[in-house]
Formats: structure tokens, sequence, C-alpha cells
């Protein structure tokens, strides 16, 4: 069903020393870097191989990092996959009896379409689906 790990995602409180950490003491290169208001975060891709570290900065304590960090601190937040179809994704998991966060996917970072999967379903760690923008 997934083609390869998309990225991992990072819950951080300071974005830019966030980075600099991964620019300069891991040489990993700045891809991209979004706020997904949706979203409730301000977003940075760094290249890793084929995928990507994406750092996660709550805009707000009441979003979904925010209320993360608050609870658990800055850390790993997710890992995600990337597929062709997520709508069919979306609906294999359905039958599988997977507990989804998402029924239906939302815009996430580039324009993608995401979707994120329950941790009661896959063993505590959340996990996104992630349809890359064509």
């Amino acid at each position: 069903m997934f083609e390869r790990i998309d990225h991992v995602g990072v819950a951080v409180e300071d974005l830019d020393s966030a980075i600099e950490l991964y620019e300069a003491g891991f040489e990993m290169e700045l891809a991209h870097r979004e706020t997904v208001e949706s979203q409730g975060v301000e977003a940075v891709l760094l290249d890793v191989g084929d995928g990507h570290i994406e750092l996660l900065r709550p805009l707000g304590p009441d979003t979904a990092v925010g209320k993360f960090v608050a609870k658990r601190g800055p850390g790993l937040h997710h890992v995600a996959y990337a597929v062709d179809d997520i709508d069919a994704a979306l609906d294999r998991l359905k039958q599988e009896g997977i507990e989804l966060i998402d029924a239906e996917p939302r815009v996430g970072i580039r324009n993608s379409r995401v979707a994120f999967v329950h941790p009661r379903s896959t063993g505590s760690v959340l996990t996104e689906i992630v349809e890359p923008a064509h």
C-alpha cells in the first residue's frame, strides 16, 4: 500500500534553532518552508535521501501540535508514508477496520493531500498518509 517513507515529523518549539541543528549539525538541506494555517503549524522540510524530516512549530497552544508539545514536549510527532492514490488507501484502511482521524484527505504542505491514522490503530504511532501534489 505504501510506496516509501515520505517524511518523519518532529515537533519543535524553536523552528530556527531546529533548522540550524539539522542544516549545520546533520548536513541536511532545507527544501521547503511554509505556514500551513489549516493545520496550525509552520513547517519545514529538510532533505534526507529520498525522504524528508519535517519540523513542525505550532502556531498556537490550541493547535494539534501545540497540544502535543504542551503534553509531551518537543520530539517525534509522526511518520508519513507516500501513496499514489490517497482515496484508495483510505478506503482500504477503512475496510481493514483501522481507525482514521481523517476520513477524507485535507491539504498539507506543498499542496499535498494528507490524512492521519489514529495511534490506537498503529501501535501508538501517529501515522500520516501523503499523496504528493502532481
